[in-house]
């Protein structure tokens, strides 16, 4: 038992303390010193939403979080247009295109780089509250399997990401993502000032389109990266986000398919029969 322990123990160190990033060390990033502190976040995170939350609303009317969301909203679009910025300008003025390999340096722009991807560990953070508010609004029904598994998982890879790849392939992420979520965060902040907007199915359509499209783009930027024997770039971090952006470009697929192409398909079945009656 001991020497069982004693191996688990080493394998701990190795992978984070060994493999991971020294500079976040040295930097005492926030969330970053162990793994036991994401999944502390997750695991309350889980426990509010599908327990505690519940059990508090139960017995209570749902919250009126107009004013909360106009705000959270805004920050949030906020937020993410300066990570298209600073993502964007490392992709488009200082990225190896054809290498995007990882800075390891301690000189002033890597580490600038290593914070910034350390801002977009805070905002997935931050994005955990939209199902918060989704339960103290008692919108249950929007607190399905994919919404729970994408933010889930986006804390969870970004956390990765800055233990081990702070920099690097990891730009283009903040630079896509940013854009979806500046789009997708302008959609909710103008659903929170006025209902009407959520009448707009083509609105809703092309953000879940762009979700899907930035998945796609990941999976071909990191999926090329394997293939790349002459390219220095971490394998590891294309071995857990290939797969995490195929299962997730499957599940917004099924989405979009049974949300937009069926109702679609539906409508003009009920349009078509009532132009026969007629």
């Amino acid at each position: 038992m001991a020497l069982v322990l004693k191996t688990i123990y080493k394998g701990y160190n190795w992978i984070f303390e060994d493999l991971s990033d020294p500079r976040v060390q040295t930097l005492d990033l926030f969330l970053m010193s162990s793994p036991l502190k994401p999944a502390a976040v997750l695991g309350l995170y889980l426990y509010f939403i599908y327990k505690l939350g519940p059990r508090i609303m139960e017995k209570r009317q749902p919250f009126d979080l107009k004013y909360v969301l106009i705000v959270f909203n805004a920050v949030q679009v906020l937020l993410n247009a300066v990570m298209v910025f600073e993502s964007g300008y490392e992709v488009l003025f200082l990225l190896n295109w054809d290498c995007p390999v990882v800075d390891y340096s301690s000189n002033p722009r890597p580490l600038y780089v290593l914070r910034i991807s350390h801002l977009f560990l805070f905002i997935k953070a931050a994005d955990l509250l939209d199902t918060v508010f989704f339960v103290l609004r008692k919108k249950y029904s929007q607190v399905t399997f994919l919404h729970v598994y994408h933010h889930f998982g986006m804390f969870m890879m970004v956390w990765i990401g800055v233990k081990f790849f702070g920099g690097g392939a990891g730009a283009y992420i903040g630079m896509i993502n940013g854009a979806v979520h500046a789009v997708m965060y302008t959609y909710y902040l103008l659903t929170a000032y006025d209902e009407s907007w959520k009448q707009s199915v083509a609105f809703k359509r092309t953000i879940t389109q762009m979700q899907m499209t930035q998945f796609f783009l990941f999976i071909v930027i990191f999926g090329r990266l394997l293939f790349k024997n002459d390219c220095s770039y971490p394998k590891l971090c294309s071995y857990f986000f290939v797969p995490q952006n195929v299962f997730m470009l499957l599940l917004f697929g099924d989405f979009y398919r049974r949300t937009y192409l069926k109702r679609k398909a539906s409508k003009e079945l009920t349009e078509n029969g009532k132009s026969v009656s007629h």
